[in-house]
């Protein structure tokens, strides 16, 4: 049986529709742009979040692959 009070309501937002030049405007050091023909797309250089997380606070840059 449920409880009554254990349903969570997520909310997601809606992706930002960004031009090319707002994409490169908005990322950080950590990110890139990836260019298709039909999308711009925002990515995290280095995936793993726990890897991301030891290199912010050792103050080194991200390395790829």
């Amino acid at each position: 049986m449920r409880a009554a009070g254990s349903d969570n309501t997520v909310r997601i937002v809606p992706p930002r529709m960004l031009s090319l030049e707002q994409s490169l405007e908005f990322i950080t050091d950590d990110e890139c742009a990836e260019v298709t023909p039909k999308n711009v797309r925002l990515r995290k250089v280095l995936l793993p979040a726990g890897e991301r997380g030891r290199l912010r606070n050792a103050g080194k840059p991200p390395r790829n692959g």
